[in-house]
């Protein structure tokens, strides 16, 4: 289990702090980052990093699928990711 989270479908006005406060209901965040781009517009998706699995789980469990700012969020582990070439293996 990984400690940070992909939370997507947000509404476009979504803060960082926003986000913060939303999962801190489940415990401590140590990241949160709504993902702009590069006009300054929001992509509609963030991270969520907490400071244990066991919250990280817990807010998953909660959060995934719920209704926030009107649109029911996805919440789920995030996957690491390597840049450069997606082909390659890890």
């Amino acid at each position: 289990m990984n400690k940070r989270m992909y939370v997507g479908n947000l509404d476009y006005d979504t803060t960082d702090k926003e986000l913060e406060e939303l999962f801190s209901q489940e415990g401590t965040v140590t990241y949160s980052k709504v993902i702009m781009r590069m006009d300054g517009k929001s992509r509609g998706f963030g991270f969520v990093e907490m400071e244990t699995e066991e919250q990280a789980k817990a807010a998953i469990e909660k959060l995934n699928q719920s209704d926030f700012k009107g649109r029911t969020i996805v919440v789920n582990e995030a996957r690491n990711q390597t840049r450069g070439n997606s082909n390659s293996k890890e």
